[in-house]
């Protein structure tokens, strides 16, 4: 039997608890994925795989199934500690080969830049497997530019969540996730 995805949908939340694992299912809730069993995979976008919108995904989906995920997580307690998870994709131009999917969480690093972050080290994985050259030391915008430039690389993106402990000592969680849809 071959699981081979054929779309995945990508989806963030946060949520707050007394407890940690109580806040993590609050952020799985807020992410729409909680009725799920998840199962977290490595990072391989699939060839042939489409992108679809979370409410497309979530319908395609029956209570208690079973869920492949890459998923980025972060919580603290500590009251207005910034936290971030991101999820980045890196997609090739030609649909039958696989691309990637990062994942990378941070502290006190604002989203914009956490995003980026991902985004580029997933677009740094798919380069180095198409021999696009880089160079590592060049900045997000540089490197990106480089991409466009060597037609290889089609699509790049992130989804990123961040949050700022509660103020009262709550734990809060954060997630990103890229969540693939398998039909059986």
């Amino acid at each position: 039997m071959s699981l081979i995805p054929r779309e995945v949908f990508f989806t963030k939340g946060a949520g707050k608890h007394p407890e940690q694992l109580a806040s993590f299912e609050m952020a799985l809730r807020n992410a729409g994925i909680a009725k799920y069993n998840i199962v977290t995979v490595s990072s391989i976008f699939p060839p042939y795989c489409q992108v679809v919108s979370r409410e497309v995904g979530t319908s395609r989906l029956n209570d208690g199934q079973i869920l492949y995920a890459v998923m980025s997580k972060n919580s603290t307690r500590e009251p207005n500690r910034l936290i971030s998870a991101s999820i980045g994709l890196a997609m090739p131009t030609d649909k039958g080969h696989y691309g990637y999917i990062s994942e990378h969480h941070d502290f006190g690093i604002p989203a914009k830049k956490v995003g980026d972050y991902a985004e580029d080290l997933a677009a740094t994985m798919l380069a180095s497997t198409l021999g696009v050259e880089l160079d590592l030391d060049k900045s997000y915008d540089e490197k990106k530019e480089q991409w466009k430039i060597s037609g290889k690389i089609v699509r790049t993106m992130n989804v990123t969540q961040s949050a700022k402990g509660d103020t009262k000592g709550l734990w809060t969680t954060v997630l990103a996730a890229a969540v693939f849809i398998v039909e059986h």
